[in-house]
């Protein structure tokens, strides 16, 4: 018979903190095993802490979004959002299941070229878009979607000089409920502004309007605010056949879906709040039926969603690397990871589950990590088992933005793996060392000696 662990009794003070709907913040069920393989194994082959993707997660994720959209409309398309996650393999899997790619930077594009997408499959967002970048956009036939009027000058001149029609959308913000109102990006539809760059737009000989972009917000939990959007969208799209005879070739209802992560201060848990896909797409496409459409032929459906096809499918794992009690008595856990690699952490209620069967026995407990920032806490305040140092810890649903908005600070950045659907583990991208932090700094002769 296995000997039990001793675990030293504690006098638990009594603070009631900030509780929701379901109480004051528990202790969590362990995660024993990630596609089948056991953490345990998993952190002795590979260390810790690293991330690891489930590809099998990515496929069922993607094809559950793509089922609720295209059994409810004839024509869809999604672009993956490489500024979600941009891991090559990870763009890859959903380019394998017929994503398009949607970039908002040069070096975004030029991953999307590196991973084999068409460039006439490349959807170019965002503010910023050099004039070399535009000029490669143009030549490769990608959709340039127009943030401001300076670039769309910017577009007729090019295009000028090069003697290519660019291919151009708009994106535009508009008043659909969401507070606050993301009106930083794109021609506003309110107060006109859109519609003046439309008919720039189509007086021009150089370009060809071929969509409308919009993008609400993030992790939107409001259905409402898509049927609007999309019904926005559809009557502009209405009027512009109307007055110009001419047909937009889709729309893109960009993204912003949630993930099943909480939001830090919600009062409600993501399970009870998020939308399904199916919500979600009932809301968007219902919408864009209904409008009379020329020849009965409704536009492309395009979808840029990003954190709600890869949250899920991202874990990272851990060892505790320390305990120790706070002056009020609470108890701390020190991870090896710290918030330096969840980003994320700072506005979700991230879950960290440990990585065996624990005892019922909690204490009140901070779950921190090991920089030396007295910021770096990724969770407080919570009902947790009594770890010890060495001890296993998975925090999941971490897949989005974690891995792009990561930073090099104190400690080197972990490696990233990949369980592929036959429960194979690859490595995608290396732990990096000193070797490669330094390779491009540079020190003055003077400085050498």
């Amino acid at each position: 018979m296995e000997k039990k662990k001793f675990e030293v009794p504690v006098i638990q003070v009594v603070k009631p903190g900030m509780p929701g709907k379901t109480g004051m913040g528990q202790g969590y069920a362990p995660i024993k095993d990630i596609e089948g393989i056991p953490v345990s194994s998993l952190i002795e082959k590979y260390g810790s802490p690293f991330f690891i993707i489930s590809e099998n997660k990515l496929r069922e994720t993607y094809r559950k979004a793509y089922q609720a959209f295209s059994s409810r409309y004839p024509k869809v398309q999604f672009a993956w959002s490489y500024k979600t996650n941009y891991i090559n393999a990870v763009c890859r899997v959903f380019h394998q299941e017929g994503a398009w790619a949607e970039v908002v930077s040069g070096f975004e594009y030029d991953k999307a070229l590196f991973n084999e997408v068409p460039g006439n499959q490349i959807i170019f967002n965002g503010p910023m878009k050099s004039e070399n970048e535009l000029t490669k956009s143009i030549e490769n036939q990608s959709v340039i979607h127009i943030d401001h009027f300076d670039e769309l000058i910017d577009l007729i001149r090019l295009s000028d000089s090069l003697k290519k029609k660019a291919r151009v959308a708009i994106r535009i913000n508009m008043d659909t409920g969401i507070f606050p109102k993301w009106d930083r990006f794109g021609f506003n539809f309110e107060n006109g502004e859109a519609w003046k760059a439309i008919e720039f737009i189509m007086q021009s000989e150089f370009l060809d309007l071929v969509g409308l972009h919009t993008h609400i917000g993030t992790y939107i939990l409001s259905t409402e605010a898509y049927r609007i959007a999309a019904q926005k969208m559809s009557g502009i799209a209405m009027d512009i056949h109307n007055s110009y005879g001419h047909s937009i070739q889709y729309l893109d209802l960009g993204g912003g879906f949630a993930s099943a992560n909480t939001l830090k201060g919600a009062y409600h848990a993501a399970a009870d709040v998020v939308p399904s896909f199916d919500a979600y797409a009932d809301a968007i496409t219902s919408a864009i039926l209904q409008q009379n459409w020329p020849g009965g032929d409704p536009p492309y459906l395009i979808l840029e969603t990003g954190r709600a096809l890869v949250d899920e499918a991202g874990y990272l794992l851990s060892r505790v690397s320390a305990t120790k009690r706070l002056s009020d008595g609470r108890r701390a856990l020190i991870l090896d990871v710290g918030i330096n690699m969840l980003f994320t952490s700072f506005w979700y209620e991230l879950e960290v589950h440990p990585g065996f069967d624990t005892t019922q026995s909690t204490d009140e407990t901070d779950i921190v990590g090991p920089l030396c920032m007295n910021i770096d806490v990724i969770r407080k305040n919570l009902k947790y088992p009594l770890l010890e140092p060495g001890d296993p810890v998975v925090i999941p649903r971490v897949g989005a933005y974690n891995m792009t908005q990561w930073m090099q600070f104190i400690t080197f950045r972990p490696a990233i793996y990949l369980i592929d659907e036959n429960q194979e583990v690859h490595m995608i991208r290396k732990e990096e060392n000193l070797e490669y932090m330094q390779e491009l700094e540079q020190v003055p002769e003077h400085l050498k000696k």
